[in-house]
């Protein structure tokens, strides 16, 4: 509890100075003199370190940038909507944001998926480069708006875990009925090798896991899988996370509030939004370097990797999947074909400077 009201007043202080770098928006009379009270739902639980808290920060710091004139209430999973009812909530205008995974919306169109993670897709700051200045946005903007949405990058979580389970996985057949928590398009990989991957919600995970409702989960990474408690439910600890290379998690805008914004507000929150999201991927690099100490030396989890093999043909099926979700509709396939291309380009520029530098680095 004392870390969390270390973490209240330093969002404060971060929300004030967010307020600084737009400041120069705050004064202009295009902000209305009436306070907006606006809601938001998210599909994490309450007070989740990250993912949980980033929407509150999120609501504070739109707070303080707009002098108290815009205030959000945030709703955690089942408070207002179920965890998988955000999406619908704002689209329909029952609340007017959400706080999510884009791929919680594959079943809406697939293309949802990139603005997430894919497997083998892009790290962090490749998304970052893809959707901010590579077209991905655009994209975004064009898939979303059927739903009566506009969404925006708002968090990353960075290279997540392969996932915790109750037995070893020494090869491709280890995986054949196992029922696994693996949402989006990783999910699709291992139905491929006879899994029986699932979408659950966050918090129902660890009950699911410790009834044999599941054999095992991929959530996030070390902080958030330790707040949840895994290491009680579930014996080895794999790494690396092939599925979500650098997950992307968005606040979504119902259309009709978004365009009630003034231009001065609109520029507020996205650059909010931006601020929170850079933010976010810092945070969880430091607390996920602290809390696999944790786990390994306080709770001895049994650390594991999936071997080469195991990767490669997880790769080979991996190609095979997002090549077969490209033609499911027209938008899927040119969000595909953009975010294919950029990525090319990335690696290409990853291999010689950020990747080529860690492995001199040792």
């Amino acid at each position: 509890m004392r870390k969390n009201k270390k973490f209240g007043r330093r969002n404060f202080l971060l929300g004030a100075a967010s307020s600084i770098v737009i400041g120069s928006a705050l004064s202009t009379p295009a902000i209305s003199k009436n306070i907006r009270r606006l809601n938001m739902v998210t599909t994490w639980p309450k007070n989740l370190p990250g993912l949980g808290t980033s929407p509150e920060r999120i609501a504070l710091r739109l707070k303080n940038a707009t002098d108290g004139k815009i205030e959000i209430k945030v709703f955690a999973a089942g408070e207002l909507v179920p965890a998988f009812g955000a999406f619908d909530a704002a689209s329909s205008g029952l609340a007017d944001m959400y706080n999510g995974a884009e791929y919680y919306w594959q079943g809406k169109n697939i293309g949802f998926n990139f603005f997430t993670a894919v497997p083998f897709g892009m790290t962090a700051n490749e998304l970052n480069a893809w959707i901010d200045h590579g077209g991905g946005q655009e994209l975004w903007n064009e898939l979303t708006k059927d739903f009566n949405v506009i969404s925006f990058q708002s968090a990353n979580t960075g290279v997540q875990m392969g996932g915790w389970f109750n037995k070893e996985i020494k090869n491709l057949e280890d995986l054949n009925g196992l029922k696994i928590r693996m949402p989006g398009l990783g999910g699709e990989v291992l139905r491929k090798v006879g899994a029986a991957a699932v979408a659950i919600p966050g918090g129902e995970i660890f009950s699911s896991l410790k009834s044999g409702a599941i054999d095992a989960t991929e959530w996030v990474g070390p902080w958030n899988d330790l707040s949840l408690a895994f290491y009680q439910a579930a014996k080895f600890y794999y790494w690396p996370g092939f599925h979500e290379p650098g997950a992307g998690l968005a606040t979504g805008i119902n259309l009709d509030t978004w365009n009630s914004f003034s231009n001065s507000e609109q520029s507020i929150i996205r650059q909010i939004l931006a601020f929170e999201n850079n933010f976010t991927l810092a945070e969880f690099n430091h607390h996920n370097s602290i809390a696999l100490e944790t786990l390994i030396n306080k709770h001895n989890v049994q650390m594991r990797t999936f071997s080469p093999e195991i990767m490669q043909s997880l790769k080979k099926l991996s190609d095979e999947v997002l090549e077969d979700v490209s033609t499911r509709t027209e938008i899927s396939k040119r969000i595909f074909l953009s975010f294919k291309d950029s990525m090319g380009r990335l690696k290409e520029w990853s291999s010689k400077s950020e990747q080529a530098y860690m492995k001199a680095r040792g």
